[in-house]
C-alpha cells in the first residue's frame, strides 16, 4: 500500500508523538508498504510560541500539493493539527479524498494555560478539523468517551507500544550514586507537565529529572538537590531510566504517556494522578498508584513489584501498535 503521512511533528523534536510515528513507519516499511511523510524540515518553518524546538511549516500548501500529486497515496493519514495538517486537511477535501486523522495533544487544556483561550473556542477548531476525517484515531478509550462527549463523531482507538529490547530492567540500578530510592520524571520540563508537583513532593532519597525544556532555567537552582540530566535519548535514556526505583508521572493533559511504558518496561512502577493517560495505562495496585496526592502515589508504588510492572510492558508491542494503524486507514476513494 502507498501511504502518504503528513505530520507536524517529526525529527528532530523528541516527544511520544514523533516515537511512536517513527516506530509506525518503520515497521509498516519493513512490511513492503511505501511510505510518503510529509514534515517540517522539507519546508522553510518558524518556532511555534513557547515551544521554540517545534518548527512549523510556512505556507506549505502548494509544495505539499506536489508531493501528494506525484506520490499518488491509496491512503492518507494526517497527524497533527499543524500548518501541514490543516494544508492537507483542505488539499485532500478539495479532491474529495478520504482520509485518517489522530489526536495526540490537548490543545484545548495548553490554549488555556497559556494563552487564555476559552476551551470551547479550541473543541471548536479540533472538532472541525477531525470530523472531516473517515476516522480519527485516539490513544485510549478515556480520550475517545471525552471527545465523544464534546461532539467528536468518529474516535476510533490506537493504542501505543514500547521497544522492551533497549527498555529494559538494569542487573545493577549504580548509575545515580545518590540516596535511594530514586524518583525519576521523564518529559518535556515545562509547565503543561505538572513538574512542579513532584519536585514539591515530600518525598525520600532523590528526585531525578531527565529531559529539558523552557523552564529547566528557572528550576535548577530553586531545586539544587534534584539531578537534572538533560535530554536523554536511545539507549543512554533506557540506562537512565532503569536506574530508578519509581516513575512519577503527574501531568494532568497528557493523552497517553508513551513513557511510562517505558518506565515499566525497566520494571519501574508509576505515580501518577488519577487522569486521563494513566487512567488507561496503569493497572493500580500491579504496576502503578493513582492518586490526587503524588507523594502517596510514590511512595505507595515502592512497594509494588517490579516483575508486573515488566510484565504489562510485554503486552504493548510496537507491532500491535502498527498493525492497528494500518486497519484503520481508509482508501483514498470510497
Amino acid at each position: 500500500m502507498r501511504i502518504a503521512l503528513i505530520t507536524d511533528a517529526w525529527k528532530p523534536q523528541i516527544n511520544g508523538v514523533v516515537t511512536t510515528l517513527e516506530q509506525v513507519t518503520t515497521l509498516l516499511r519493513q512490511q513492503g508498504h511505501e511510505l510518503l511523510i510529509v514534515h517540517p524540515g522539507q519546508f522553510r518553518t518558524f518556532p511555534l510560541p513557547r515551544y521554540p524546538e517545534i518548527r512549523l511549516a510556512i505556507a506549505p500548501a502548494r509544495r505539499l500539493k506536489q508531493q501528494l500529486t506525484d506520490f499518488a497515496p491509496d491512503a492518507i493519514h494526517i497527524a497533527t493539527e499543524g500548518t501541514l495538517g490543516f494544508a492537507a486537511r483542505r488539499f485532500c477535501l478539495r479532491r474529495r479524498w478520504r482520509f485518517t486523522t489522530s489526536y495526540h495533544t490537548q490543545y484545548a487544556q495548553y490554549g488555556r494555560q497559556y494563552f487564555r483561550i476559552p476551551t470551547r473556542w479550541s473543541y471548536a477548531v479540533l472538532r472541525r478539523f477531525h470530523n472531516a476525517a473517515t476516522r480519527m484515531l485516539v490513544p485510549t478509550p478515556s480520550v475517545q468517551r471525552e471527545l465523544r462527549s464534546r461532539g467528536f463523531t468518529n474516535a476510533v482507538v490506537w493504542t501505543r507500544g514500547v521497544d522492551t529490547e533497549r527498555f529494559r530492567p538494569a542487573a545493577e540500578k549504580n548509575l545515580y550514586h545518590r540516596p535511594r530510592p530514586i524518583f525519576l520524571f521523564c518529559g518535556r520540563v515545562a509547565r503543561e507537565k505538572n513538574i512542579e508537583a513532584f519536585l514539591h513532593a515530600d518525598l525520600p532519597g532523590t528526585k531525578v529529572v531527565i529531559g529539558d525544556g523552557p523552564a529547566m532555567a528557572s528550576l535548577r537552582p530553586r531545586h539544587p538537590h534534584v539531578v537534572f540530566t538533560g535530554f536523554q535519548t536511545g539507549d543512554d535514556l533506557a540506562r537512565h531510566m532503569a536506574a530508578g526505583d519509581v516513575f512519577v508521572f503527574p501531568s494532568r493533559t497528557d493523552t497517553f504517556g508513551v513513557v511510562m511504558l517505558e518506565a515499566m518496561a525497566c520494571g519501574l512502577p508509576v505515580a501518577a494522578y488519577p487522569v486521563t493517560g494513566p487512567i488507561d495505562v496503569v493497572r493500580p495496585g500491579v504496576t502503578g498508584v493513582l492518586h490526587e496526592d503524588i507523594a502517596i502515589a510514590a511512595m505507595q508504588a515502592l512497594l509494588l513489584d517490579p516483575r508486573d510492572c515488566r510484565a504489562q510492558a510485554l503486552e504493548c508491542s510496537w507491532d500491535r501498535c502498527a498493525a492497528m494503524f494500518l486497519d484503520n486507514l481508509v482508501p483514498r476513494a470510497a
